[in-house]
């Protein structure tokens, strides 16, 4: 009898809660290897995906078995830690709530410190309120902006930063020394746990207030502004509007059908404000108004879309790259200008991110790191920063649609990112443009760039096995030119190692990850790079040219040449 089969067998044997019951009686014997071959894998943001029986699916036994792993790994740090405690939040999503109160239970019956939100609040307030209250830990319960089926469990170190990898495996160590998943102690009276709403709120939107950079700009145009804002069915709505309301905008319009709190997001494909498709219903909202612009934010609101008005009335989806780089351009500029521009400004992005923010951060002598993906490595260097003084920090971001503009979060803030973005739309209106213009103005200084990522699935038991040979294939294979476009460097960050044509390698300062990058000859990039929390190798592909139209001929051609060789 093969593992997954043993495992499938104690499930069937324990005292599972009714729904799981139910659902294990039902199961197609077809599916039951896929749902518990293995622990679902833990990676750079804890762990996502579907909701269901089964060891590799999120359900309370998962959630409560990644607890008491949690729980192990605090108990180890002493009982210093266990008063510190761990912050819980979560989100919308189906079993949410539920979850939350597992995760209580569990880390109460190891007399942990518990503090809990009575209910929903975003993923940056998370963040921040592990800071703010000096936990140990905190624990997001959501799956962002993943389709409707799934939900997750991010975990947060006492920095507010996704927990570090030394953690993270400590946590991976602990659990798989779990041998009796059904036997974990839970403390049902929760005689540690206390509720926190208001006081952490007040604290986190008094935060949220200082992101404003030119008080008189908002004075004057705040009220004027028309815009439409659209939670996407999550957690933003409540914390935004107050954010939007005590900077000095008032003139907007919430999608009312996107406002109502539900996990089956019925407006929406996916609840990702990366999909133009999940703004088209704001978009309508925008033209019967004519409103300036429409923004987004996912359900656990760390993540900010946006589309804005032309001249024709017609409405622009930004990318998250633009959305940056006008935000970089907007920050600096009224930094400058307000004369609170330090020496040492830095910005820090994901190696994956557009090189557009960082030419614009460079014309006003502020340097930029890059990181790895996963928020946590730009909490990394927050803390970097923080510790030696050297940079200041102003800015970070991820092509994904995640951007810290001040660092009281340690994780991608979308209520942060509303708050600018009104103020950078009532910039634009008082000089009587457009953030087309803008955006305009920016490409004829700066080149034109342009950037996509593609994901390619690779689900099932042989999945993860798939996409690592991909990458031995891509390693081996040592690409030497890309659509005739000579390959300068190669990037290896699991080896830390940049080879040029010469030969001649360099040291790359960034920890090991299975990442490829490659940088071409004409200034554009390619990177390959397996998610740590999904089945998907994604291509990311970023060129700059002299013309847009150049721009897509380029970036068409290279992702035609690297598709041929992922899916070969």
């Amino acid at each position: 009898m093969s593992d997954y089969k043993e495992v499938f067998n104690e499930w069937k044997q324990a005292d599972l809660p009714a729904d799981l019951k139910a659902e294990l009686k039902a199961m197609p014997e077809d599916t039951v290897e896929e749902a518990f071959y293995q622990d679902m894998a833990f990676g750079t943001a804890g762990m996502r995906g579907h909701m269901g029986v089964g060891t590799n699916h999120i359900n309370v036994v998962t959630v409560a078995k990644v607890t008491e792993a949690l729980a192990t790994y605090i108990d180890q740090n002493g009982q210093a830690a266990k008063d510190r405690g761990v912050v819980i939040a979560f989100d919308s999503r189906h079993h949410s709530t539920e979850f939350a109160v597992e995760a209580s239970q569990v880390l109460s019956a190891h007399g942990i410190k518990v503090y809990r939100f009575s209910s929903l609040r975003p993923t940056p307030e998370l963040s921040f309120a592990v800071r703010d209250l000096k936990a140990f830990a905190g624990i997001m319960i959501t799956a962002s902006h993943n389709p409707k089926e799934d939900n997750g469990y991010k975990v947060y170190g006492e920095d507010g930063g996704q927990m570090i990898p030394e953690a993270v495996q400590a946590v991976i160590d602990a659990r798989a020394a779990i041998t009796n998943p059904f036997d974990i102690q839970k403390d049902a009276s929760e005689k540690t746990v206390q509720v926190i709403d208001d006081v952490v709120d007040d604290a986190y939107l008094a935060q949220v207030k200082t992101i404003s950079v030119d008080h008189d700009l908002i004075k004057k145009e705040g009220a004027a502004l028309k815009f439409v804002y659209t939670p996407l069915h999550g957690t933003g709505q409540y914390i935004g509007e107050k954010a939007l309301q005590q900077a000095g905008f008032t003139n907007y319009t919430i999608v009312k059908e996107q406002a109502i709190l539900d996990g089956d997001f019925p407006t929406v494909k996916k609840p990702n404000p990366e999909d133009p498709a999940a703004l088209a219903l704001g978009i309508e909202y925008a033209k019967k108004e004519e409103a300036d612009l429409v923004v987004a934010t996912d359900p656990d609101a760390d993540r900010m879309g946006a589309a804005v008005r032309l001249a024709d009335g017609s409405y622009q989806v930004l990318t998250g790259n633009q959305i940056a780089a006008l935000m970089v351009n907007y920050l600096l500029t009224a930094k400058k200008k307000t004369k609170t521009l330090p020496d040492n400004g830095a910005i820090v992005t994901s190696i994956v991110s557009s090189r557009f923010a960082s030419e614009i951060a460079k014309s006003f002598g502020v340097t930029t790191f890059d990181v790895l993906t996963g928020f946590k490595y730009i909490a990394a260097m927050i803390d970097r920063f923080d510790e030696k003084k050297d940079y200041t920090y102003l800015f970070g971001f991820e092509e994904s649609f995640g951007y810290l503009i001040k660092p009281f979060s340690h994780d991608k803030d979308a209520i942060q990112a509303l708050v600018l973005f009104a103020e950078m739309a009532a910039y634009y209106k008082s000089e009587g443009r457009s953030f087309a213009d803008g955006l305009e103005d920016l490409y004829k200084k700066f080149g034109y760039f342009k950037e996509k990522t593609i994901a390619y699935e690779f689900p099932g038991v042989s999945g993860h096995q798939e996409m690592a040979d991909l990458m031995t294939k891509f390693r081996n294979e040592k690409l030497e030119k890309v659509a005739g476009q000579l390959v300068l460097a190669t990037q290896d960050f699991a080896s830390q190692t940049q080879v040029d044509r010469a030969g001649a390698v360099k040291k790359m300062p960034q920890p090991k990850a299975n990442v490829l990058k490659y940088w071409l000859a004409d200034g554009s990039w390619i990177a390959l790079r397996p998610s740590g929390t999904e089945p998907k190798l994604k291509l990311y592909i970023g060129v700059v040219a002299d013309s847009e139209k150049e721009a897509e001929e380029k970036l068409a051609a290279y992702e035609k040449e690297m598709a041929a060789k992922v899916q070969g």
